[in-house]
């Protein structure tokens, strides 16, 4: 094998590493954005039942899934941006402590 395969071979890894690494770092920002969404949904009062007909304790509790779960779809669907601000500031983290 010459020296040009082996460094090609060494630099294909290494991005394959780096861009796991990114995607790692991605999924943890929108995790975070999720979290933060979901969050803010509780506080306008999305999943509370109204009326005299409610689920009781059980809806309570599983109210907090169906949150959690409009936060998610709205991060896949762009969000509001802070993923990405995370994401950034984490990718900097990332690169200074290298």
């Amino acid at each position: 094998m010459d020296i040009r395969a082996v460094t090609a071979a060494a630099t294909s890894a290494a991005s394959d590493g780096k861009a796991k690494d990114e995607a790692a770092l991605r999924h943890k920002a929108q995790d975070l954005e999720a979290s933060f969404l979901a969050e803010m949904l509780k506080y306008t009062g999305l999943g509370k039942s109204e009326g005299g007909f409610d689920g009781g304790v059980g809806e309570e509790q599983f109210s907090s899934f169906l949150v959690d779960e409009y936060a998610n779809k709205m991060v896949k669907a762009g969000g509001i941006g802070l993923a990405e601000s995370i994401f950034k500031s984490l990718q900097k983290g990332a690169e200074h402590a290298e």
